[in-house]
């Protein structure tokens, strides 16, 4: 089980002493498994940590972009986890900490507060007030305190380097499915199912709907999907992602889903709604009826989309 830890300045003994991975692991994709695991190759007998920030430190320097977070905090724990993480150091980036020098980071954060034994992470890793540190200062300062440090290159294909932005990309061009075989597993919003305007049980295709809040916006349209409840259980799904110009719904886009088969009160509940493929772009169309008429078209695609491939 996966231990988050809030405050490095109040880490539990039984935690410091770990190996530490140090990043912002947006994603948590298959460079940063890669990472995870060159750390791990380094010291097998040590506890796998990682230590990352929230909110991630773009949210405090340009709070004017959209939103652009692949996993927020809940996820991206699963997704370590997974990974055999055992340990997160989740340090809150606030403006205090951002004007914390790089040396003040290696001797108070990870020497003092969380006792890091071995330290690794990519070689465009900085830190630091205005980014003053990077992998050559961070060996040097961190081996003078007696704490290892491998640098690790980035993981690779015919594309180039695995990242973050790529996978943003790719989900912002309408393509799940790379992003899927970059993250190695689908991609996921998850959160809290709230109360809409119940237009889609008029429909008789009733759906849960969730707020995409900071995570980043794909591709407007609807996509075949799966769902994780709570208790663990996945549905087959169809979900729509946008504003629904249909009837006017305004400028904030949301996701709405619906679970093939399920019948059951959702409000209230955290769902994890993965996207497997795109299945149209989001468009208008001339009433209710031929609304209606579509998304029966989009569910049959979408659940044919599932008996191909059995997933």
């Amino acid at each position: 089980m996966i231990t988050l830890h809030t405050d490095w300045r109040m880490v539990p003994d039984a935690a410091r002493g770990s190996i530490v991975a140090l990043g912002n692991f947006d994603g948590v994709h298959l460079g940063h498994a890669h990472l995870l695991r060159t750390l791990h190759g380094a010291r097998p007998d040590g506890v796998l940590s990682v230590l990352t920030f929230e909110p991630h430190p773009r949210q405090l320097f340009r709070p004017q972009d959209p939103p652009f977070r692949l996993t927020l905090s809940s996820e991206r724990a699963a997704a370590l986890q997974a990974l055999g993480v055992v340990n997160i150091f989740e340090i809150g980036f606030d403006e205090a900490f951002s004007l914390m020098t790089a040396e003040r980071f290696v001797r108070e954060v990870l020497h003092q507060a969380l006792g890091v034994r071995h330290l690794a992470c990519g070689r465009d890793f900085a830190y630091g007030h205005r980014r003053g540190g990077d992998v050559a200062s961070l060996a040097v300062q961190a081996e003078a305190l007696g704490i290892g440090v491998t640098i690790v290159p980035a993981l690779s294909d015919a594309e180039g380097p695995y990242s973050s932005t790529r996978i943003r990309r790719a989900l912002q061009d309408g393509y799940p499915e790379r992003a899927t075989e970059e993250l190695g597993r689908p991609w996921a919003v998850r959160g809290l199912v709230v109360h809409g305007d119940a237009r889609g049980r008029l429909l008789g295709f009733p759906t849960a709907n969730i707020a995409l809040g900071l995570h980043l916006e794909p591709s407007r349209g609807v996509y075949a999907v799966t769902v994780r409840r709570p208790d663990g259980s996945v549905h087959r799904g169809v979900a729509n992602i946008g504003r629904r110009p249909t009837v006017n719904a305004g400028t904030e886009s949301r996701l709405e889903v619906n679970l093939f088969d399920f019948k059951g009160d959702l409000y209230g509940q955290e769902l994890s709604v993965a996207l497997h493929t795109l299945l149209r772009a989001e468009r208008k169309f001339d009433g209710l009826d031929a609304l209606k008429a579509q998304i029966v078209l989009d569910a049959a695609q979408a659940r044919d989309y599932f008996e191909v491939r059995r997933c």
